[in-house]
């Protein structure tokens, strides 16, 4: 039995969750999510909790049991609390800033980078140099931060560009020069 999967998830209040035709969703103050479940699990609403049962003991059965009941916590924390991913840009000259829904960065590119908004998504701009993606959707949020992060990654020699919030980078040394040669 799958360690996770067999946990409940816990229901908090101001949150509804709805099973019907293979398709879980929920709703809270924060917005409304729905995930199409495989055949191959179960998932009822007992009481305050959402308890995720497998139908067979087959190697599909057993890895979209932990995947599903997962799946279902993470849309209960979404809708009620939401997600956030902050980033941090390090460089000379690197910065963010924003305009409307849009996030306007500068990154040593010869123009400036402007990304929209997606529905669902929100950004907040700390001081210049650091930004939160907000949004209630875990696969998005971590999505979106991580095609702001390919805009410019770190580079490995000065560590300029866009890093997560506690990534560390590991550098280089860079040239070592002519030492020792006459």
């Amino acid at each position: 039995m799958s360690r996770i999967g067999k946990l409940p998830v816990a229901i908090p209040e101001k949150v509804t969750v709805e099973v019907g035709d293979h398709v879980v969703r929920v709703k809270g103050p924060k917005g409304e999510l729905s995930q199409h479940v495989l055949p191959v699990v179960t998932v009822t609403v007992d009481g305050g909790d959402v308890v995720v049962a497998r139908n067979g003991d087959a190697k599909e059965h057993r890895s979209a049991h932990g995947l599903t009941r997962t799946l279902v916590a993470n849309m209960v924390e979404g809708v009620s609390k939401g997600f956030r991913k902050s980033l941090e840009i390090q460089g000379v000259g690197y910065r963010a800033s924003k305009s409307g829904e849009n996030l306007n960065l500068t990154l040593g590119y010869s123009h400036p980078v402007s990304y929209p908004a997606p529905q669902g998504i929100s950004f907040a701009v700390e001081g210049t140099t650091k930004i939160h993606v907000d949004g209630i959707d875990k696969q998005r949020v971590g999505q979106i931060a991580a095609e702001i992060r390919d805009l410019r990654p770190p580079e490995p020699y000065k560590g300029k560009g866009i890093r997560y919030e506690g990534e560390v980078v590991r550098k280089k040394l860079g040239k070592a020069g002519k030492a020792g040669k006459k």
